[in-house]
């Protein structure tokens, strides 16, 4: 059987941390930021641990 491949948009947008959860980026901090608040961007600079929900999904596109 074949190898699986890594998904290569997750690959690029989720990592995972020392303790195995997989953490993302927050959306809505690329464009037209002129009107958002210096908090608000402040606030989706950081990253963020994904939902429990998605992780599955994540982890098959991932091949964990």
């Amino acid at each position: 059987m074949a190898k699986l491949k890594t998904n290569s948009g997750a690959k690029k947008r989720f990592a995972l941390t020392g303790s195995g959860k997989i953490k993302r980026k927050h959306a809505y901090h690329s464009h037209i930021l002129t009107k958002k608040t210096k908090k608000r961007k402040r606030n989706l600079d950081h990253f963020a641990l994904l939902e429990k929900v998605d992780y599955t999904r994540v982890k098959e596109m991932l091949v964990l």
